[in-house]
């Protein structure tokens, strides 16, 4: 089942951008993202967001 970027979003609150994928990983982990969660933001193609916009962008260019 595909991560919901509504969801996502959720979990990726408080962050800071521009952001790297490790910045995300680590503040999803905080906000109580499962593992599902926390595997899709690790293979994200991009290493580096300048916004929430980025990564709800490559999230759906990856499914």
């Amino acid at each position: 089942m595909a991560v919901n970027p509504i969801q996502l979003q959720k979990f990726l609150r408080g962050v800071d951008y521009p952001a790297d994928k490790d910045t995300l990983v680590e503040r999803a982990r905080a906000n109580g993202a499962d593992d599902r969660v926390l595997d899709t933001l690790r293979r994200l193609r991009a290493d580096s967001f300048n916004s929430p916009n980025d990564v709800s962008e490559v999230l759906g260019s990856e499914r």
